[in-house]
Order: structure tokens, then C-alpha cells, then sequence
């Protein structure tokens, strides 16, 4: 039985995403329009949407803390608000600020907030090897922490998956790898990548769990996730879990999904995780207007990171060139290097 507050925390964590994706939608079909422009309005280039994920975030963040990593695929924004991910800052990177949390020059599929050890990554798959390295430092400092990797079922024959999961059993370290099966790897469907209805059973070839969540039901996420996290955190090894979602909206904004039966989409947006949890507080005696609260108070919140973030500046041209190398630390001296050969000593740099 999960406790009425962790429920209302789910649940404050699901109203937010889906609402907070609803507004950025609306900001970045700005000036986009009639005739779609991926380089105009106040958020140029591609966006990305996981409306339909919420339940997986929000069941798995339940049992992590601050000093545990989480990395995300390109679909990031409800994990890096399940896992406290600062969003005036998040909302600033993502419209191309200087205050965002890398200044302005990673966009929304380029987040990193070392504060709650949080990142994504455009790359299929990519966030797999840094959150086993993630492991793989707690075990060697004895640390009770834990890696999530979160990815999409079409990067489940990824070798960065893969080669993954291999190191993660053979070094028994504590990562949890989360599939969000969507149905939909970019414009294809499942079954045309991988004959594996059930992804998960990737696990049995590397002797380790794996369990599947059938529905997009952040309850029974909650309690597959709490097992998962707890062997990891307990020094038992990584689990490979995989939660059904569902795609409200396309791969990215301004996909016509084309390639998508419209009986699909529609059955996509029937299967609402916010309603199922929704109901499921109210079954536990919290009445409509405490969970009205709840919304307006997360509306409120991603109103506010938006406003704030369209009121910070532009970083300078300039900025371009920061941040690209970098430097000894402040008051260190080096000396060139020195190379031998032939018996000659010659310094580095002179080729």
C-alpha cells in the first residue's frame, strides 16, 4: 500500500510535466506557423515531448535521493522533474538563456544539474555507460547510492545498452536501466525493431532481474521501482526494468505522424496515468478540491519558470567560445613537456 503523501507527490509530479510540455508546446509553435519553421520562435530547433510518460518518472524518482544520478534520453523534461531538477534554470537552458543550467548552449536535450546529478543526451542509449560509471564510483567509494538509466525501447539492441548492462552484472553494481516502451522508436513501430514483446527479457542474458510494468500506472511503477532501487541500493546489482507508456503527440513538434494510425494516437490519449492516479487518490479520501489544489499550484510553478526564463538574457555571440576547453585550475603553473628521441631533448610544440 503506498502512502496518500507519496501518491500526492506523484501525482504534483505528473500535473507539472504534462503541463509544463502543454506550455512549452504552445511557446515553441510560436512564429512557427502556418508553414512550419524549425528555426523560428522563442525556442528554435527540434523539441521533443514524453506527454504520456509521467508514470514512469514519477514512480521511479519516489526512492531516489539527491546524490543519486539519473540520466535521460532525449524525451527529459518529466524525469528531470521527478528527480528536483531546478526548473527556472532547466526553462531558461531550454529557450537558449544564459542563466540555463549550461547557459543557454545544450537546449533541452542537453541538461546537467550536477546539484541532483542529473543529464540527458540526444544520443540513443547514450545515458547507459555514464550511469554505470555512476555505479561503478559508488561501489568503489562504498557509497549507498544509486544510477538510473532511463532509454526507449527502440535503443534496446543498442550496444551502448547492451555493453551496459554487461558491465553493470559483471561488476554487480547498483543500476537500474528503465525502458519507456512506447510502441515507437521515432516513426517505427515495435515490432519492426525488435521481436521482443517484452524487453525486459533482455535481462535473463545477463543473469540478472528484469521485470516489466504492463500499464502506465505510476502505483505499480512505484512498487516495481522500490524493489529495484532497494536490491541497488543494497549492494545487490542492477535490475532492468521496463514500464508500458504511451506517445500522446508526435516523435517531435511539427511531426505530422504521417506513418502513425490515427486509431493508435487516439488510444494513446485515452490512457491518461494522471486520471488512473487521480482516482486512485480519491479512492483514498482525498477529495477533488485538495487534488485541484495540487494543479494550480503546479500550474502556477511552470507558469512562473516560464515567465522567468523569457525575461533572462541572450548570452553574448562571444559566449561561443567559452567553455570549450578546459584550463588548469587557477594559481597552477605547468611546464611544457620534454620528448626524447635520439638522444636529443627537444621541448613540445615545435613541429
Amino acid at each position: 500500500m503506498v502512502a496518500v503523501s507519496k501518491l500526492q507527490t506523484m501525482y504534483t509530479d505528473m500535473v507539472t510535466a504534462r503541463y509544463y510540455e502543454e506550455r512549452l508546446q504552445e511557446e515553441y509553435l510560436e512564429g512557427k506557423q502556418p508553414a512550419f519553421d524549425i528555426s523560428a520562435g522563442p525556442i528554435p530547433g527540434e523539441l521533443h515531448l514524453a506527454a504520456g510518460h509521467e508514470a514512469s518518472a514519477a514512480g521511479v524518482c519516489q526512492h531516489l535521493r539527491d546524490d543519486d544520478t539519473v540520466t535521460a534520453p532525449h524525451r527529459p523534461h518529466h524525469i528531470a522533474i521527478a528527480k528536483g531538477v531546478d526548473m527556472n534554470r532547466m526553462t531558461a537552458e531550454i529557450f537558449g538563456r544564459e542563466t540555463g543550467l549550461s547557459k543557454g548552449k545544450g537546449g533541452h536535450m542537453h541538461l546537467f544539474d550536477p546539484e541532483v546529478n542529473f543529464a540527458c543526451s540526444g544520443i540513443i542509449a547514450q545515458g547507459c555507460p555514464p550511469a554505470v560509471g555512476a555505479g561503478l564510483a559508488a561501489k568503489k567509494r562504498n557509497e549507498d547510492s544509486v544510477a538510473v538509466a532511463f532509454l526507449g525501447e527502440g535503443a534496446v539492441s543498442q550496444g551502448g545498452f547492451l555493453e551496459s548492462l554487461n558491465f553493470a552484472a559483471v561488476q554487480d553494481l547498483p543500476v537500474v536501466f528503465v525502458i519507456e516502451d512506447n510502441d515507437w522508436a521515432i516513426s517505427m513501430p515495435k515490432n519492426r525493431v525488435t521481436d521482443l514483446e517484452d524487453a525486459s527479457q533482455r535481462a535473463g542474458g545477463f543473469d540478472m532481474p528484469g521485470m516489466r510494468v504492463d500499464s502506465d500506472d505510476a502505483t505499480a511503477v512505484y512498487d516495481a521501482a522500490k524493489e529495484a532501487v532497494g536490491r541497488a541500493r543494497d549492494g545487490n546489482g542492477p535490475t532492468l526494468l521496463e514500464v508500458q507508456v504511451h506517445r500522446r503527440m508526435g516523435h517531435f513538434m511539427g511531426d505530422p505522424e504521417s506513418y502513425r494510425p490515427e486509431d493508435d494516437s487516439a488510444a494513446a490519449k485515452q490512457r491518461d496515468s494522471i486520471e488512473r492516479l487521480a482516482s486512485e487518490l480519491r479512492a483514498a479520501g482525498v477529495e477533488d478540491e485538495a487534488l485541484e489544489e495540487l494543479r494550480e499550484n503546479a500550474h502556477d510553478r511552470v507558469d512562473d519558470a516560464i515567465g522567468w526564463a523569457k525575461e533572462q538574457p541572450e548570452p553574448d555571440p562571444e559566449d561561443a567560445y567559452g567553455d570549450v576547453f578546459v584550463g588548469p585550475e587557477s594559481g597552477v603553473t605547468t611546464t611544457e613537456p620534454t620528448h626524447e628521441l635520439a638522444g636529443e631533448t627537444r621541448t613540445g610544440g615545435e613541429d
